[in-house]
């Protein structure tokens, strides 16, 4: 990334819910969180699909997009993904171009491979799916046709087309924590998320290795990247601190599959640690960055030079909502964003 590059910042939300909160509580955050992204100069807003879950309410993001865009006017909306092995590519394919139709110019189809569940949930949600590469490829390429209404001779999708029909695309964006996914996305020609929020181990080398095999197709001529992160921003270091340590204990709780709320800091200043979960909260603050609006201005910087993209997805999650709206006001403001 060229120096000189202004870093756009986006957001992903995954509808987190409070201890003590409920679903619809996270929801109306989620579209407060919105609107307020929409006014902050963010370029993109993006919704997470996790089920059987208690922490996060994000399950659908096809039927939140429109009601978020129909709440904001600026800021694209897209999802973050969906996870296509679930789902029927044409159903995909028709959802998405309905959402350009009512937003047109507004909306991103990010595509995800992962459950975002567990094994058991995954094969309720859809029972033929095997997980292969060869299936979500063949997904993938249909995907391509239906929302550019081509086809391939003596293929299904000669004879079946995604409706409505569109005067525009939205773009497509694979969201990967792994090189495979890149690989794909280079193949197809979408663009490329990777979720340093998941795996902070080699996703520069990841994002390198799908340029350097990006082909260019009907969705994008020169190939394109972000990464996603979780970030803590707050006014006092001591404050960073606080949420840094909620996030530690979160994420263990995740790595032991208990599905709880995200906690209050009183919760979590007493917390003893055996050596084991030392070691993975350490291990876990890589995928993580937090500070003050100066300090974590210069630690996304530094990510964003690692990976040479001009785009991070920022992902913040907290106890508090007011905390969580502050961390974006705050780098809003540090990054100059063109705000509303």
């Amino acid at each position: 990334m060229n120096s000189q590059n202004k870093i756009r910042l986006s957001i992903l939300d995954q509808s987190p819910v409070r201890k003590g909160g409920n679903a619809a509580q996270a929801l109306q955050e989620t579209l407060a969180l919105a609107k307020e992204a929409d006014k902050l100069g963010y370029t993109r807003f993006w919704v997470s699909e996790h089920h059987n879950t208690r922490g996060l309410a994000g399950s659908t993001p096809e039927v939140l997009i429109p009601y978020l865009a129909s709440q904001t006017s600026r800021i694209r909306i897209g999802s973050g993904g969906v996870m296509l092995p679930h789902y029927s590519a044409l159903k995909v394919a028709e959802n998405f171009k309905l959402l350009e139709n009512l937003f047109p110019g507004r909306i991103d189809l990010g595509i995800g491979r992962a459950p975002g569940t567990d094994r058991v949930t995954a094969a309720v949600l859809n029972p033929y799916n095997n997980f292969s590469d060869e299936a979500f490829m063949q997904q993938l390429k249909d995907i391509g046709h239906y929302l550019h209404d081509t086809f391939e001779a003596g293929d299904i999708t000669e004879k079946v087309r995604a409706t409505p029909t569109t005067t525009s695309v939205p773009p497509v964006w694979l969201l990967s924590s792994s090189g495979q996914s890149g690989l794909f996305a280079a193949h197809f020609g979408f663009g490329f998320s990777f979720a340093h929020f998941i795996n902070p181990v080699g996703g520069a080398q990841m994002v390198k290795a799908y340029r350097e095999h990006f082909e260019a197709s009907e969705f994008l001529k020169q190939p394109e990247a972000n990464v996603a992160v979780f970030v803590m921003c707050a006014e006092t270091e001591e404050k960073a601190q606080e949420l840094q340590e909620t996030m530690d204990l979160v994420m263990l709780r995740i790595g032991k599959n208990i599905s709880a709320g995200t906690p209050p800091y009183a919760d979590v200043k007493n917390q003893q640690y055996t050596e084991a979960e030392q070691e993975r909260i350490k291990a876990n603050r890589h995928r993580m960055i937090s500070g003050t609006p100066d300090q974590v201005k210069e630690k996304l910087e530094k990510l964003a030079t690692e990976y040479d993209v001009a785009e991070l997805i920022l992902v913040t999650i907290t106890y508090d909502f007011e905390d969580r709206l502050e961390s974006y006001r705050l780098l809003a403001e540090a990054f100059s964003l063109s705000q509303v």
